[in-house]
């Protein structure tokens, strides 16, 4: 599609919503362009708890409509994306004095049947001192509660999400601010920046959304002059991930003295993720970043419950995202304000439809939401499509991931037993064409470090935007665990190298990264 010519929408954010939105909108025939300041994800939708689940603490707050929406969402993208989306059972040991058992069982029997769970075990009861998940755990823990959700490689879904928006028409260009929009009777008049090299270029579109996040606010004055109708709070939520704290594959849900819940998770074999906190956030989104009394608080939630300690001294990476929630009531407890998201359409003149709040979990709903008010504007008969066509990589036999991964066992016995997993994983069905035509290890090229390849860095490059090491490292993998300093160079300088060579468009500029603590 050529931007000389004019499009129905210009989506605004490259998070999971915007993603969402053009996915779903490009299915229907529309003509659709999505911009990203940064890269893909780049923001709040790489910095999130990586869960597809209901939201068990919501109950408290008695958002039963959200909780069962985000449940019944929770088995449709376990079916559609299996490669990256994939079962998690959680513990919950029982503190007395925090609650009765009577209510964790009520609560407990409300999210098994909610949103009316087919694919994932029920909850029970547990003895944590006959189960594996008791090991860890401070003995005074005998009682404890288990319960399903799933685990998500949270940037991964969005960069699907725009792959297949894509594959069906739309351009999609990361690393492309908006820096205004005009609009007239008949549309919209946008001004797009390369964040690279400042090259700009105006695009034609009868409708805007404004996905663009923590920035939502900002992007609202440049293109209406009409104010949300309730209070945009800005929450950030930081995690911290050390050293593995147990050997099993549960994970662990815990809650606070200040009655907050923070989760302790099996982080890429090696390591336990803990998060997360909710702090009301004043500042710039990109430069948002853990601080010590977060990390601090993080500690101590974790150290009620397990015998060894954590200091943070032992942490190895921090974190941290901004989420723009839509504060009705305009609560000075960050916890308190709904995950749920809205959706402001403004008509007065050409539309601009802008998007508050939402989580990973409910972003498919969401888009269906938006192209509902899209179809009411720009006249699209088109229906829903998104629930059961799978994202790119998850068209595996029958969503049966061991089984898949088994049959490229046989097929490529040459490629190592960890690398072969953490590709399917990742890409899932698309891991042949990763692999292409290399018949050896060394058939893979150049050894960055860890298990990066790159015939990896290659397929990156060409087929999911990634232009830097945090893409790669950070966004598309989590290899930045692993490698040196030096190991990040050289994979810069690689795609530096490779990036010479086609420099000259929007879609291959580089920009400047997310704040990252830790060791990249």
């Amino acid at each position: 599609m050529a931007l000389g010519d004019e499009i129905d929408l210009l989506i605004i954010g490259g998070g999971i919503n915007g993603a969402g939105i053009a996915r779903d909108a490009a299915g229907r025939g529309l003509r659709v362009a999505l911009c990203e300041q940064g890269d893909l994800a780049n923001f709040t939708s790489s910095a999130s708890t990586k869960l597809v689940h209901g939201g068990l603490r919501y109950l408290e707050y008695y958002e039963f409509m959200l909780v069962r929406k985000a449940l019944k969402e929770r088995e449709v993208l376990l079916g559609i994306a299996p490669h990256i989306i994939w079962p998690l059972r959680f513990v919950m040991p029982h503190v007395t004095e925090l609650r009765p058992a009577w209510m964790i069982r009520l609560g407990l029997f409300l999210y098994d049947h909610l949103g009316g769970r087919k694919r994932l075990p029920a909850s029970s009861g547990v003895k944590l001192r006959q189960h594996p998940a008791g090991e860890p755990l401070d003995d005074r823990l005998v009682r404890g509660f288990e319960y399903s959700d799933c685990w998500v490689q949270d940037a991964r879904l969005v960069v699907l999400n725009c792959q297949d928006a894509e594959a069906n028409g739309a351009r999609i260009m990361p690393r492309t601010r908006c820096v205004g929009a005009e609009r007239d009777d008949h549309g919209w008049t946008a001004t797009l920046r390369s964040t690279a090299d400042g090259a700009e270029q105006q695009v034609r579109a009868r409708m805007l959304v404004n996905a663009a996040g923590p920035w939502v606010g900002e992007m609202l004055g440049t293109t209406t002059q009409h104010p949300p109708q309730k209070a945009v709070q800005l929450v950030k939520g930081s995690h911290i991930v050390v050293p593995k704290l147990f050997d099993h594959e549960y994970a662990y849900i815990f809650q606070h003295t200040d009655g907050r819940i923070v989760f302790a998770i099996p982080y890429e074999g090696d390591f336990t993720l803990i998060g997360t906190t909710d702090v009301v956030y004043h500042g710039d989104p990109s430069q948002a970043s853990a601080s010590a009394e977060e990390i601090e608080y993080l500690c101590e939630a974790v150290n009620r419950y397990f015998r060894e300690p954590v200091s943070p001294g032992d942490v190895v990476w921090t974190y941290s995202g901004v989420r723009a929630l839509y504060d009705e009531d305009e609560s000075e407890n960050a916890s308190a304000v709904s995950r749920d998201y809205e959706l402001n359409l403004d008509r007065d003149g050409a539309p601009v439809l802008s998007v508050f709040g939402g989580k990973i979990t409910t972003y498919r709903t969401l888009a269906n939401e938006a192209l509902q008010r899209i179809g009411e504007v720009l006249n699209v008969t088109a229906g829903p499509w998104t629930g059961d066509a799978p994202l790119p990589g998850g068209d595996m036999p029958n969503g049966d991931f061991e089984g898949y991964l088994a049959s490229l066992r046989a097929r490529y016995p040459w490629l190592p037993e960890s690398l072969l997993y953490r590709w399917v994983r990742n890409y899932g069905s698309r891991t042949v064409g990763l692999i292409g035509a290399a018949g050896s290890i060394s058939d893979l090229g150049r050894h960055f470090g860890a298990d990066l390849y790159e015939a990896e860095l290659s397929y990156l490059k060409e087929n999911e935007w990634a232009r830097t090491a945090d893409d790669v490292l950070w966004r598309r993998s989590k290899l930045g665990l692993r490698l040196t300093q030096a190991q990040v160079g050289a994979v810069q300088a690689w795609l530096d190298a490779e990036d010479k060579e086609e420099r000259g468009g929007f879609d291959v500029s580089r920009t400047g990264e997310q704040r990252r603590d830790g060791p990249a």
